[in-house]
């Protein structure tokens, strides 16, 4: 797919909705009841403004555009534009330039969190905000506030991350494994965090001895400009740096990397397929296919935050007239957060799909809980752990 400024598709087929079936732990319901009825229904303007990446980036912003283009199938008199704004730092800019030609701004990332002021000058216009909660103006300290015509939808991607680092942990051949990620916005070490978690957990409860490996001068800071650690490419659109990164770890005897960072994550994945018996824990979709190599494939599973099914959802609370703004926090117990159990798109053991099935079952009970960059636990000192 080519990224051209301000397409129209005026007509989109409907592509396989990767984050939702792919996955025992997901949902198969639709997202609305009246979804069939509705291809009579005057049309939706639809734009999707990303930064820096793009629709195709095989991850975060594809998976949102998935989204829409599932609501599509059934409003087949709906349209959307794809917008892309290569300057993180015009993201809010971007959407200003195109929000009066349009019913719904879709905007994906946490660059988008201060669209507010703009969401609020324009009532009649509907926004989808994903991965932030919209920006207090008013705030001096990074304050969020609700805007009746913004749906905003945060993700427990910490629950995701748990599921990746029990699976590296128990799948690790070498006892190294890693998680690597562009820049620590909060959802980002939300992942970092969780997989830790799950490392720990993996080693505390299911015997494993796996050790997760960071690289001092890749640590990432996060918007308080504190150190999280971790291992961070700095962007999300540089996979010449994510191959840096990706390379430095396997150096080090990382066999399992997990990759949470966007179209520079794909620099990690080069990195892989050039090593010998290194694997990948894919990030947001399913990323099976992009493990392609020669004969053999580098994916050992994806876990996944379930973007496109929330998206399509709106979508249709917007077209059927039930749409209500507000900030939602999206866990396992709507089916937002999961992972790949799927035969053909994983390659993991029997036991480690055991394993990961019991503590699905626990995230979603509360009975585990995973540190997140906002909550007070920690990765060694968590609901569930001990």
């Amino acid at each position: 797919m080519k990224r051209i400024l301000a397409l129209v598709l005026a007509l989109v087929l409907a592509l396989s909705l990767a984050a939702c079936g792919s996955s025992a732990t997901t949902t198969s319901a639709s997202p609305s009841a009246s979804a069939a009825a509705a291809s009579t229904a005057p049309g939706l303007k639809i734009a999707i403004v990303t930064s820096p990446s793009g629709v195709d980036d095989g991850s975060f912003n594809q998976a949102c555009y998935e989204g829409i283009q599932a609501f599509l199938k059934d409003h087949p008199n709906s349209t959307v534009t794809p917008v892309q704004e290569k300057d993180i730092n015009n993201a809010v800019t971007a959407v200003g330039n195109v929000v009066a030609d349009y019913d719904v701004i879709v905007t994906p990332g946490y660059q988008f969190g201060p669209i507010t002021s703009l969401a609020q000058d324009n009532p009649t216009k509907k926004f989808i905000l994903v991965d932030s909660f919209p920006s207090d103006p008013a705030s001096k300290t990074g304050g969020t506030i609700a805007v009746d015509n913004i749906y905003a939808m945060l993700f427990c991607e910490q629950e995701s991350g748990f599921f990746a680092g029990i699976s590296a942990a128990m799948e690790t051949k070498t006892g190294k494994v890693a998680v690597v990620n562009g820049i620590a916005y909060p959802s980002n070490v939300n992942y970092q965090y969780g997989f830790e978690a799950g490392v720990n957990y993996a080693n505390a409860k299911l015997s494993t001895k796996a050790q997760y490996i960071e690289i001092s001068s890749y640590a990432g800071k996060d918007t308080s400009n504190k150190n999280v650690g971790g291992n961070y490419i700095g962007n999300f659109n540089d996979p010449d740096t994510g191959k840096v990164v990706g390379e430095a770890l396997i150096k080090q005897g990382v066999d399992i990397l997990f990759v949470a960072a966007g179209n520079s994550g794909n620099g990690v994945f080069t990195a892989a397929k050039e090593a010998k018996g290194v694997k990948v824990i894919g990030c947001d979709v399913d990323q099976y296919n992009d493990g392609k190599n020669g004969d053999s494939n580098i994916v050992l599973t994806s876990v996944l935050k379930n973007m496109a099914i929330n998206v399509q959802r709106q979508l249709n609370a917007i077209a059927g007239g039930s749409f209500k703004g507000g900030n939602y926090t999206l866990k396992a117990d709507t089916d937002s957060t999961g992972y790949v159990s799927e035969a053909g798109h994983q390659q993991l053991s029997d036991k480690t799909l055991t394993a990961l099935k019991d503590a699905y079952a626990k995230v979603k009970s509360g009975d585990i809980v995973p540190p997140s960059a906002s909550s007070t636990d920690t990765v060694t000192s968590f609901k569930g752990l001990k």
